[in-house]
């Protein structure tokens, strides 16, 4: 009896300790997206597919070998000694590559490699976007959810004082219900609140990969306003610097450039190279010889303005890109300007929050005593409960415009 209760003991303490998580900072969070996400992964794996390219790219002509038998003797001579005269002759042929056509393919698959490695670098900075934004909602909600199940908590603890007076006749029947119908609305954002908690968890986990059951996932790290912004010309350098896809279009212009040296270089001609041995009666003797294909027709000139007119296309793109760079630095910038402008008044002794606070502490008291109205007790307790969640949805859109910004710039510049 005693073991059974003991084994009951430590199951208790296994599965509490089971459903125990702890909360997961945005490094960790990071840090699994790394590891998990499918669309990365798949993305790592197109990079090995182009390294394997380079291998292709730089592998020589392969030789041909031939094996001629000549001369059998079947209509003329003896028939039934057909070989006595046979001339058997074993050929070997090369091609050799001229104007480093194998360097030239090698260094453009080089580049190919090196153009995945950005893309593949600028598919994590849009994918980290999503995933900031994703953790920035779920911090959202969380203090909303934390917001929401205060509120209730304070408005309980006012109606059960005004449940009193109601007893001791202080107030009258028609106040009270007005009261009580008051607790709808903040129960109404509890539940609200506590939805959109779970939906954003259900977010996250998709990036991450994740199937930890919703209620015992969740994730923790500040969720307040802290201005911290440079110059905006210092954000265009440093997304100049650290844009990814920036990189890929500046090593597409060279990536061009190396395709139409290999087009010139396909235009030469290639010899052929041939050595053969042959044997016959009591003789032996070695031979060779050059092929040289006549590239009167066909000089591979299409192939050579194709790739001249892809220059000029990649530095378009490289234009365009840079462009766009500077337009999403300069949205950001802006809308982070914007946000940061109207989380001001709320902080401070005399901001937003404090004052919405005092009034309702102050029409709570003066309600009890008597010496304010019911409307505008509840106006107070409606106008914390608004300047509360306006607040908290500030700060979620300061938080997400830094994301946006970070990945304007192409790296965390604004934690």
């Amino acid at each position: 009896m005693h073991r059974m209760i003991r084994y009951f003991c430590l199951g208790l303490c296994l599965a509490g300790g089971a459903s125990a998580q702890t909360a997961l900072t945005w490094q960790q969070v990071v840090e699994k997206f790394r590891a998990a996400n499918p669309n990365l992964m798949a993305g790592q794996l197109g990079i090995q597919e182009s390294k394997a390219a380079e291998v292709t790219a730089y592998l020589r002509p392969n030789p041909t070998a031939s094996v001629t038998l000549d001369q059998l003797q079947i209509f003329n001579g003896n028939p039934y000694r057909p070989l006595t005269n046979a001339l058997p002759i074993i050929a070997l042929d090369y091609v050799h590559e001229r104007q480093h056509k194998r360097e030239l393919r090698l260094q453009s698959a080089q580049q190919g490699t090196a153009i995945a490695e950005s893309q593949q670098q600028d598919l994590e900075r849009n994918l980290l976007f999503s995933l900031r934004t994703a953790f920035v909602q779920t911090l959202q909600a969380k203090a909303l959810l934390a917001n929401a199940k205060e509120n209730l908590a304070y408005f309980d603890k006012e109606l059960l004082i005004n449940r009193d007076r109601y007893r001791s006749g202080d107030i009258a029947r028609v106040d009270l219900d007005r009261i009580v119908l008051q607790r709808v609305q903040y129960d109404s954002d509890y539940q609200t609140a506590l939805v959109n908690a779970r939906t954003a968890k259900i977010v996250l986990l998709m990036l991450l990969n994740d199937r930890t059951p919703v209620d015992r996932f969740d994730v923790d790290g500040p969720f307040t306003f802290q201005e911290k912004l440079q110059p905006l010309e210092e954000f265009h350098a440093m997304a100049l610097d650290s844009r990814p896809d920036l990189r890929a279009a500046v090593q597409a212009v060279a990536k061009a450039t190396t395709d139409h040296k290999l087009a010139v270089a396909n235009g030469s001609t290639d010899p052929d190279i041939s050595i053969d041995f042959g044997h016959t009666g009591a003789d032996s003797f070695v031979g060779g010889g050059v092929s040289i294909p006549l590239r009167i027709f066909d000089r591979n000139q299409g192939e050579k303005a194709r790739t001249r007119i892809d220059i000029t296309r990649a530095e378009r793109q490289r234009d365009a890109t840079q462009a766009q760079a500077f337009s999403d630095v300069d949205s950001a910038y802006f809308i982070l300007l914007s946000t940061a402008s109207q989380l001001r008044p709320y902080t401070g002794d005399d901001g937003y929050l404090k004052t919405a606070s005092r009034i309702r502490d102050t029409m709570s008291f003066s309600y009890q005593k008597g010496q304010a109205a019911l409307v505008d007790y509840l106006d107070a307790q409606r106008d914390y409960r608004a300047t509360e969640v306006a607040y908290t949805n500030l700060v979620g859109a300061y938080l997400t415009a830094a994301g946006q910004l970070n990945m304007a710039v192409g790296r965390e510049v604004i934690p």
